[in-house]
């Protein structure tokens, strides 16, 4: 599945961005989606997860409460809606979906889980 991820741009501390995954072409309904971020000098870590159903999801510590993950089938699109965006969010945030459908990973935090990735949009936040 090939995937877009779009959104992104630059905001002050505290301010709000909704990014979009997108499928052009195919249909995500049946995938979990993973949302991920790579600051500059870190490693890819992982930010939220939605399941196929699109009923469970999962949030990494620093970003429980101020994120929000959910999926459109609808639209065809898995948002990540960042609210009380702090300057330590500033990456480049990547969605990526696993090969399998209606599937449940053992791990929706593990990025091995995925294997088609999104081009990644950035996010800056100023301070």
């Amino acid at each position: 599945v090939q995937l877009q991820a779009s959104g992104g741009g630059l905001v002050q501390t505290g301010d709000s961005l909704r990014l979009s995954c997108t499928a052009p072409g195919r249909t995500l309904s049946p995938y979990a989606v993973g949302w991920f971020r790579r600051a500059p000098g870190n490693e890819r870590e992982f930010v939220a997860a939605v399941s196929w159903t699109g009923r469970y999801t999962e949030y990494a510590d620093s970003v429980k409460g101020r994120f929000t993950i959910s999926k459109d089938t609808g639209k065809n699109t898995v948002y990540l809606q960042m609210d009380s965006l702090k300057p330590e969010d500033t990456a480049v945030y990547y969605c990526a979906t696993p090969r399998e459908r209606n599937w449940t990973p053992t791990s929706y935090s593990r990025s091995s889980t995925y294997v088609d990735w999104g081009q990644g949009t950035q996010v800056t936040v100023s301070s």
